[in-house]
Parts: C-alpha cells; structure tokens; sequence
C-alpha cells in the first residue's frame, strides 16, 4: 500500500507539472519555435540531469542487454511522441489536442495487457471511464474542429507513442536510478532532433532570449518540466501497475485548464467543475486500490 501511496504521489506531480507547462509554454513559444523549444528544454534538462547525477554519485553504466530498450524508449516517448505533440497542436485546435491526448491511459491499459500481461479488472474500467467523461466536460465546451486529418493523426500517434513508451519504461530494471534512464533517453532524442534544429536557429531572435520571462521559462521547462517531470513519472511507473499509472494522466487537463482560468484569465465553465469530480474519482479509485 505504501508504493502505491508513493507512485501515486510521484504521477500525480508529473502529470500536474506538465498541465501547468502549457502556461509557461504559451509565453515562450513567442519568442522559441516549438521544436526548437523543445531541443533546447532538452539541453537544459540534461544538464540538470547530469549535476544531479554526478552529485548523487550515481553509477551511469548501462548492461548492454538494456542499451536497446533504453534507447527505444527516447526514440518513441521522448522524440516521437513529442514532436508528432508539437506538430497536431500547431495543426489543430487546443480542445482537440486535449480530447485526442486524452486517450494515452486507454492505450496504455491496452499495451500493458499486451506486453505485461496485466488485467484490467472493474474498478480500473470504471476509474478510466469516469476520468475520461470528466476530460471530455473539461475540454468539450469549445467547438471541435475535426477539419484538419494531418492534426488528429499527428496528435493520436502522440498518444500511442507516450502510451507505449510509459509501458516500456515498467520493462526497465528497477536496479536503474530513474535519472540515469531519463538522462539516456533524453539523449538520444537530442542526437535525433539535431539535424532538424541546427538549421533553423537563425529563425530565433537571440535577442530576446535575455527577457527574464523568456529564460525563466526556459529554465522551468527544462528543468521542472522535462527532467524532474520525467524522473517522477519513471520512478511512479516503477511503483504501479501500468494500466494504472496512466490514469493520472488526466490530471494534465485539469491543471492546465485550471491554471490557465487564474493565470492568463482564460474562461471556463460550470462543467469543468463537474469534470474535475469525475477525474479526482476516478484517480483516488486508483489510488485506494491494494497492491
């Protein structure tokens, strides 16, 4: 009961973080394209890793058995899932995004029966059920535009991708410090993404990036957003099962939106309450659940 507590703590943290990164996002998208965004929030997390490491004296040896897995995981989570994210947002609407994103906890409920073999017993069908109505409450009040394919394919390999990366992770030796996995993984999508970005940095008014709120915010996202986020959500999946890790996924939109309401003023309404009951029932479900 006590890891269950613990995990539940730790993916309730990462997701409620990366909900709140949208607001940081949406200042410093002005002045950083998003894909560049999202190389340099890498260097910075790597960094932020690697201080971090080295103060904890942990050891970065990696078996040779686990080099192949390791690297999949920064392939598909960190580099796929994340530029496919990057571009269905630039392609869609914002209600779109959440509502397609949304449907990572279901694929992870799939992919860890596939490759864990894990049951999805009532309660986790009902836990799933009730967060994915309070999404749609949350999200569904504007209106869709489900014009744009490219968008809604972009942002569905997004979710596959994160889900399948998340089941991976629970295929990693637990003798492995989470930094040291989310280090590598993050390094491989730096190698990856390089090519792409080098190219277009003269597009970026360096000038600008001296602005408090604009370095700030890159510091956050790197460091806050993308290496502590990642550290928590690696060591949460170590703690619970797959299928219910991937709920607190659905925290994301509840923070984001509510953030959102008391920082930028953004408007909400009755059913974003009523939707928020609906995903907080069906975490604690999880949460309550005996190992």
């Amino acid at each position: 009961m006590k890891n269950t507590w613990l995990g539940s703590i730790y993916l309730a943290l990462a997701a409620s973080i990366w909900g709140g990164m949208y607001v940081v996002v949406k200042v410093v998208v002005s002045v950083i394209p998003p894909l560049e965004l999202v190389w340099m929030r890498y260097l910075v997390a790597i960094i932020a890793l690697l201080i971090i490491g080295l103060a904890k004296r942990l050891s970065w040896r990696i078996h040779r058995r686990d080099i192949l897995l390791i690297i999949t995981i920064g392939i598909i989570g960190n580099t796929i899932s994340i530029v496919t994210q990057e571009i269905g947002t630039n392609l869609s609407s914002a209600q779109m995004g959440a509502i397609i994103t949304s449907s990572t906890p279901a694929f992870m409920v799939i992919f860890a029966r596939l490759l864990l073999k894990e049951w999805l017993n009532l309660k986790k069908g009902i836990s799933v059920g009730l967060a994915t109505i309070g999404v749609f409450l949350i999200v569904g009040n504007g209106q869709i535009d489900m014009s744009n394919q490219l968008g809604g394919i972009s942002l569905l390999v997004a979710a596959l991708t994160w889900a399948l990366m998340s089941v991976l992770l629970k295929r990693v030796p637990s003798n492995y410090s989470p930094i040291v996995v989310t280090t590598y993984s993050i390094l491989v999508a730096v190698i990856l993404l390089t090519p792409f970005v080098l190219g277009r940095l003269d597009e970026i008014n360096f000038s600008q990036l001296t602005h408090p709120t604009i370095w700030g915010g890159l510091l956050y996202l790197g460091i806050v957003s993308t290496a502590c986020a990642f550290i928590l959500w690696n060591r949460g999946l170590q703690l619970l099962n797959a299928s219910s890790g991937g709920l607190f996924f659905f925290l994301q939109p509840l923070v984001g939106t509510l953030l959102g309401w008391l920082l930028l003023g953004e408007s909400i309404g009755g059913t974003f309450w009523v939707g928020s009951i609906l995903i907080l029932s069906g975490v604690l479900l999880v949460i309550r659940e005996k190992k």
